[in-house]
């Protein structure tokens, strides 16, 4: 009796002990389920962007931010040297050579023939995490915005939407219209990017007297819209963000699909289509959204071999949507090439083609070239140019600077400086440290080159 006593009161014990021990498993595993879903709920709402703000909530994924290094300084690869023409390099090359500080002068080779942005990233600090990728899911067509009333007084109330009519953009008068403004640096490198909130846009309105912005979406450099789905995502909320803010003030704004290190813009041909079919989706009623499809083909790539097919395709997909916004298409050799264009125009009669100088290194014969291209009857739209040597780091030059606004304002050919940044370089218009979100009216906060521009912008008024 007493051993079956004994044993019901084991049994007894070990069954109160296994009762126990679910009840704290379960608790425990409601803590954890709970926080869990207090951290999905903080992760989501941290990463919720809205158009027309600023996205500081993505912050914490931007290539650069916070990191204190300048990704396009002087410690720089050699991805690009294989990629330039017979008898020219990038900026790659020159600056491999630069000292700490950012100071170099450009090689007469790199001189004679790249563009001021053209270079690789620097070595890389420790990478950002990414967002956790989330299942792939179709792409959903977005419903068009209806077409947005600018305000009164504004350039886009005041001149409509763009067209090409010859050799000249007009506005929805017929009359000649000179595009003029700001090209960002890469918006992916936040540090010395963030020109695009609306007050500071206001400024470059107001007292520089811009009529329109350029939103520079680097493509294969490091965090540019092709390296990955999470800085693809982040290209595109900032792109929004400036459209909006843009379209708020009534400026023009180009969307520019900033092709460099990629050289051949067939390369990324189909992320191209996807993107400005997106973007052609949401804008085709918007009358201040201009895309530029290709920034500056390089590497040999020629006009009749790789870059007419390339904006061909890509014209056709942004028409396909029932999109009539202009259009503009880079041109070879860091988008100098436009004389391979004459004669050999695509089919579609609102483009306009892409020329690039910087004012040291391209001079009397690339104005020749300009004036040639404009008497044969081609339609070009300066989306880039600077003061200084192709570097962007040397040579500022105001003699030169003044003769290529000469020619541009008698021909009324639009142009955007490079850039709206306040990275250490001889090209950037704001002083290093000058916050971009909040600029300031005057010149306080500008360079050299920042000084000419606005006086030079502020003077060409009438014709904007």
């Amino acid at each position: 009796m007493k051993k079956q006593i004994k044993k019901l009161l084991a049994v007894a014990v070990s069954a109160v002990l296994i009762m126990a021990g679910c009840s704290e498993t379960d608790s425990s595993d409601s803590s954890k389920s709970q926080n869990s879903s207090e951290i999905s709920e903080s992760s989501q709402s941290t990463a919720e962007t809205t158009d027309g703000v600023d996205d500081s909530a993505i912050a914490d994924v931007i290539p650069w931010e916070g990191e204190g290094n300048d990704p396009m300084g002087s410690a720089q690869g050699d991805d690009n040297s294989s990629s330039a023409s017979a008898g020219s390099s990038s900026k790659a090359d020159t600056q491999s050579t630069s000292s700490s500080s950012g100071t170099s002068a450009a090689s007469a080779a790199t001189q004679a023939q790249g563009g001021a942005n053209s270079a690789a990233p620097a070595a890389k600090p420790a990478q950002p995490a990414k967002p956790a990728a989330s299942p792939a899911k179709p792409a959903a067509t977005p419903t068009p915005a209806p077409a947005p009333t600018p305000a009164s007084g504004t350039p886009v109330q005041r001149h409509g939407a763009l067209r090409v009519s010859g050799n000249h953009i007009v506005d929805s008068h017929g009359q000649a219209f000179m595009l003029q403004g700001m090209s960002t640096h890469g918006i992916m490198w936040e540090t010395f990017s963030n020109i695009l909130s609306q007050s500071s846009l206001k400024v470059l309105r107001d007292d520089w007297k811009c009529n329109a912005v350029r939103i520079a979406m680097y493509t294969e450099e490091w965090g540019g819209y092709t390296t990955g789905s999470s800085y693809a995502a982040q290209a595109k909320q900032k792109v929004m963000n400036g459209v909006a803010n843009a379209t708020n003030l009534g400026m023009y704004v180009i969307i520019d699909w900033h092709i460099l290190k990629d050289g051949n813009p067939l390369k990324h041909q189909s992320e191209a289509i996807a993107f400005f079919k997106d973007m052609a989706n949401r804008y085709k009623n918007y009358n201040n959204v201009i895309f530029e499809l290709c920034n500056e083909p390089n590497g040999g790539v020629t006009w009749a071999s790789q870059i007419k097919p390339y904006c061909q395709a890509v014209v056709n997909a942004i028409r396909g949507t029932g999109a009539k916004n202009l259009i503009i298409c880079g041109t070879g050799t860091w988008s100098q090439d436009i004389n391979q264009v004459v004669g050999n125009k695509l089919s579609d009669s609102n483009c306009a083609y892409t020329l690039h100088f910087y004012a040291r290194t391209h001079t009397d014969w690339l104005r020749k070239r300009l004036q040639d291209c404009y008497n044969s009857g081609l339609p070009v739209l300066v989306t880039e140019f600077g003061t200084c040597d192709a570097s962007g780091n040397g040579g500022f030059d105001e003699n030169q600077t003044r003769q290529w606004y000469n020619l541009l304002r008698s021909l009324k050919v639009g142009w955007f400086n490079w850039s709206a940044s306040n990275k250490a370089e001889t090209a950037s218009a704001f002083v290093p440290g000058t916050n971009l979100a909040a600029i300031s009216a005057g010149e306080s906060q500008l360079t050299q080159s920042g000084k000419l521009i606005r006086n030079l912008f502020r003077a060409n008024a009438a014709n904007t």
